[in-house]
């Protein structure tokens, strides 16, 4: 081969948009093969080697309700790794509220319900699941995205793939939403005086210079500032130097629209020097 294959696994939780990230990935230029048996996985990629197409990125949607996918996804893995296989294991997800809609608006019963209540099904196969996430190279939560959204997403994340070093997305949420399921690190920033409550400001996003400038203009923003990008400072090298590609930094304040907002975009300039790949993402800025 000229270059080693790229193989991304999307799996997850039924209604968490697999068949969409396919999609997604078929336009992105990836070779998508939905629904393949775990123990068929090994033999479609000797299919791949042996053949003269010249396709160097495949994507494998695999349905993890199927109960062999769940006592051999493991040895498949490895097998592929073995074999010189770049492999991306993502793991799908959303909030119990978010896939019950998705359930009722599609009238679909849920595949792990077995006679009962959506959410029973939630939860069996959430816990079904738990050591495939576990073993997964990302986790993503869907509960919030477009479908431009998700594809912006997926980008980023074969961007990352693609360059073998360390990309550092920075999010920016509010806790009364919920933190995000895929963060690395998270820091909370309530502590510092809200916006919200000064009344020319509570219209405005921490985009907003007056905004960034009623929150970075006090000292213990600064100072807190300077502990995180401190820690950043000592910690992302050790990161690198483990392998790791991909790191997610939560900020977050009570709603997500000012104070955090502020926090990520004032990391990401403090980033940007660093020879780190930054990605930035306002998760709940439009709530």
């Amino acid at each position: 081969m000229s270059e080693p294959l790229l193989a991304v696994v999307v799996t997850g939780l039924s209604g968490s948009g697999k068949s969409t990230a396919l999609r997604v990935l078929e336009d992105l230029g990836f070779y998508c093969v939905d629904n393949l048996p775990v123990a068929l996985v090994p033999r479609f990629i000797e299919l791949w080697e042996a053949s003269r197409e010249e396709v160097h990125r495949v994507a494998l949607g695999i349905d993890a309700r199927e109960r062999r996918f769940l006592e051999g996804f493991q040895t498949a893995f490895d097998e592929l790794r073995r074999a010189g296989v770049r492999l991306e294991v993502i793991y799908l997800e959303a909030s119990d509220e978010v896939l019950v809609r998705r359930f009722s608006e599609t009238r679909r019963p849920h595949p792990a319900a077995v006679g009962g209540a959506v959410e029973d099904g939630i939860r069996r196969e959430r816990e079904a699941l738990r050591e495939v996430r576990e073993v997964a190279d990302r986790i993503v939560d869907t509960s919030a995205f477009t479908v431009h959204e998700l594809r912006a997403a997926f980008r980023d994340m074969l961007a990352r793939a693609d360059a073998r070093d360390l990309t550092v997305s920075l999010v920016s949420f509010g806790y009364k939403y919920g933190l995000p399921t895929d963060a690395d690190l998270a820091f909370d920033c309530r502590f510092l005086p809200n916006p919200f409550f000064v009344d020319e400001l509570r219209p405005k996003t921490g985009l907003d210079q007056p905004v960034a400038d009623w929150v970075l203009g006090r000292d213990d923003a600064q100072e807190y500032l300077r502990h995180v990008t401190d820690l950043l400072a000592f910690s992302l090298p050790h990161y690198r130097r483990e392998g790791k590609s991909y790191l997610t930094i939560a900020v977050g304040c009570t709603g997500g629209r000012h104070r955090s907002v502020v926090l990520v975009e004032e990391l990401r300039r403090r980033l940007a020097g660093t020879g780190v790949r930054v990605l930035v993402r306002h998760r709940d800025i439009d709530r």
